[in-house]
């Protein structure tokens, strides 16, 4: 059963930073585009960040967080992470990472079938 955890959410001042952890149970975990999704509450879940399959780890960021996250992988530790920088109040949601076989870092951004997900990991960003 694939299984994806993540860790490393929390409260934080506005300004602050940041980084989460999903590892997955995946057998063959270079061959997923791993992404990360929000959603804070009232609102519909929405994309953060994307980093592809194939090596050179090509990224892929919505545009409220460019300049301010960054993705990577550790693929000999079935590891995706994300660094959040300069972290503003409206960055408060629930963070999950999602998984999607051979899977571009753009082509994570669209809803698709065969997406693994996480549990969820809450971040709070006070001002």
């Amino acid at each position: 059963q694939v299984q994806l955890v993540e860790s490393g959410g929390g409260l934080v001042q506005a300004g602050g930073s940041l980084r989460l952890a999903c590892t997955a149970s995946l057998g063959t975990f270079e061959t997923y585009g791993t992404g990360w999704f929000r959603q804070a509450p009232g609102k519909e879940r929405e994309f953060v960040g994307a980093i592809g399959w194939r090596s050179g780890g090509i990224t892929y960021y919505t545009d409220s967080v460019k300049g301010r996250f960054t993705i990577s992988r550790d693929n000999s530790r079935n590891t995706v992470y994300l660094q959040m920088n300069s972290l503003k109040p409206e960055d408060t949601a629930v963070y999950y990472c999602a998984a999607r076989r051979f899977t571009t870092a753009q082509t994570m951004a669209v809803p698709a079938t065969g997406v693994y997900w996480g549990q969820g990991t809450q971040v709070t960003v006070s001002s």
